[in-house]
């Protein structure tokens, strides 16, 4: 699942300060993984609460704030990015001084649903049909061609589930376009697909590339619940395929998650996240190198770590509340990761990544497991 260096890294290997955009769980876990490696670590995030924060120094400012990301330029030897909804303006500006990863055009791809369909198709790479909505008049055009069932969606800023809803029938659209207050929105056809499954996919800045296993993912109101890894998964290859495309086309360095749909044992492009993503959070245990330290090796321009997996793995997301810790430490191969943040419905609090010799221990600890977390 790797390809060779392309050309001689430049880097010394020197440990370096790396700046994050975005101070999250996500930069939390970049941040343990590089703190291993020697490297020290600058967060820009608003909140004084950012879980990130307490790992480095903290600018507390907006995104976009001309002063903060000055100072960020100023303090580190490369940036990176949290998650994928800052402003392109924040990412153009650092640019122009300093090295950012990934880069804008990455950013604008994965922000606009149909700018993100538009690049999928330019690379050969399969997606629901689809069609832009700008008003009701427009949806009830689109739901003619598309279909029902549909799913409308916002064309930016919606995640784990949200800014999107099903239209079924006719008398459902005006009810959906008023829940996307009037915002420019995209519509597609509901995939009667067999499974969904995502691949962690990684290129350096020296053109190196890796690929983690597949995952097969299960979300529940559009939250991720759970990602199963299976080595030697029949998508592997077309997932591999299309992500080379993704990283190549958009000479993109750092990881890349791509979600897909499975259909007629075919793939079908859902979205991209340009970050290290929740359904990657099995390889801290279940891979020799983390999607974490993958990523700064990659913009780092170090050589790529090994993505084979240790044993059999899965990863349970914690929603709303975490179970008694007691329990779950006590079953053998069990990793518990804690965002330290504070409990409310919905809120993702942490996770639990399962790692087992056989697939049969680790069916029975994941049972297990859910169990708990369902009692709750």
């Amino acid at each position: 699942m790797h390809e060779p260096i392309s050309k001689q890294p430049t880097s010394d290997f020197t440990p370096a300060h790396i700046g994050i955009i975005g101070a999250g769980q996500l930069g939390q876990m970049l941040a343990l993984a590089g703190i291993a490696m020697g490297l020290r670590f600058t967060f820009l995030d608003p909140s004084a609460q950012a879980p990130a924060g307490k790992l480095g120094r903290h600018i507390q400012a907006e995104y976009d704030d001309e002063r903060a990301l000055e100072q960020l330029t100023v303090e580190c030897d490369v940036i990176t990015l949290e998650f994928e909804n800052i402003p392109v303006s924040a990412v153009t500006s650092v640019h122009h001084h300093h090295a950012i990863y990934p880069g804008a055009r990455s950013l604008a791809v994965a922000q606009d649903r149909i700018t993100e369909k538009q690049y999928f198709e330019s690379q050969g790479i399969a997606v629901a049909p689809y069609a832009a909505v700008d008003s009701l008049e427009s949806l009830g055009a689109a739901v003619k061609t598309i279909g029902y069932p549909a799913i409308l969606k916002t064309r930016r800023l919606g995640y784990d589930g949200k800014g999107q809803v099903v239209i079924r029938t006719p008398a459902d659209c005006s009810a959906a376009w008023a829940q996307m207050h009037e915002q420019p929105a995209i519509l597609e056809q509901m995939i009667a697909f067999t499974r969904e499954v995502s691949i962690i996919a990684v290129r350096s800045t020296q053109g190196e590339l890796a690929f983690y296993p597949v995952g097969e993912n299960n979300h529940v109101g559009g939250i991720l619940q759970r990602t199963d890894i299976h080595p030697n998964d029949p998508a592997q290859a077309q997932a591999e395929t299309y992500a080379r495309r993704v990283l190549i086309g958009l000479d993109y360095v750092g990881v890349l998650a791509i979600e897909f749909f499975e259909h007629h044992g075919a793939l079908i492009a859902n979205e991209m996240a340009p970050r290290v993503h929740n359904s990657g959070h099995w390889t801290q245990n279940g891979a020799a190198t983390s999607q974490f330290e993958n990523h700064l090796r990659a913009i780092l321009g170090w050589p790529l770590g090994s993505t084979a997996c240790t044993g059999h793995s899965c990863m349970l997301n914690l929603i709303g509340q975490i179970p008694p810790r007691n329990a779950i430490l006590a079953l053998p191969g069990v990793h518990l990761h804690d965002y330290g943040k504070e409990a409310r419905a919905g809120r993702k609090l942490g996770h639990i990544n399962i790692v087992a010799n056989t697939l049969e221990t680790r069916r029975a600890h994941t049972a297990k497991l859910e169990r708990l977390i369902a009692a709750q």
